[in-house]
C-alpha cells in the first residue's frame, strides 16, 4: 500500500511540475510552429559547413563528452559538451550561424533544438562527424574542397 501511494505521488508530482512549466517553455513554441521549411532550415551538410566555416559565417560546436572529443578531435571544431552547453552559451558567437555535431546526429538536434530556443540561428550537421570525416579523408579530401568553389 505504502509502495502504491509514493508511486501515485510521483506521477502526481511529475504531472503537475509538466502543466507549470509547459506554460512558460519556449520549447512549446517552437515545436508548435515548426513545418516543412523549418525542418528543411534546420539542417546543414558537410559541403555547405566547409564552406560557411572557410567564409566565416559558421562556429562548429562538438557536443560529444570530453573523453570523445579527446580520443578523436575535429581541428576547427569547439568542444562543447551537450550537457555542458547551457553553462557555456557565452563561448558561442550570436553573429554566426551555430552548427551543431556529432558522430550520429542524435545530440547534436538535441543541442540545436536547445540553441534555437535560447535565440541562436543553430543548425545540425545532417552527415554527422562520420560523414565530415569521410569527405575530408585522403584522396576524397582534395575533390571535396575544390567542389566548395571557394575562390
Amino acid at each position: 500500500m505504502k509502495k502504491r501511494i509514493a508511486i501515485i505521488a510521483v506521477v502526481l508530482t511529475m504531472a503537475l511540475t509538466a502543466t507549470v512549466n509547459a506554460e512558460n517553455l519556449p520549447l512549446e513554441s517552437y515545436i508548435s510552429g515548426f513545418n516543412y521549411a523549418a525542418r528543411k532550415e534546420m539542417k546543414i551538410d558537410s559541403k555547405t559547413l566547409v564552406k560557411g566555416i572557410t567564409e566565416g559565417n559558421i562556429q562548429l560546436i562538438d557536443i560529444r563528452f570530453k573523453e570523445e572529443f579527446e580520443a578523436w578531435r575535429m581541428g576547427v571544431a569547439t568542444s562543447i559538451p551537450l550537457n555542458e552547453l547551457p553553462a557555456r552559451l557565452n563561448e558561442l558567437q550570436k553573429d554566426k550561424i551555430i552548427v551543431t555535431t556529432c558522430p550520429h546526429k542524435d545530440r547534436a538536434i538535441i543541442a540545436m533544438t536547445y540553441l534555437r530556443t535560447k535565440g541562436f540561428n543553430s543548425k545540425y550537421l545532417t552527415d554527422g562527424l562520420i560523414g565530415l570525416a569521410e569527405n575530408l579523408r585522403g584522396d576524397r579530401a582534395k575533390a571535396f574542397v575544390d567542389s566548395l568553389n571557394l575562390k
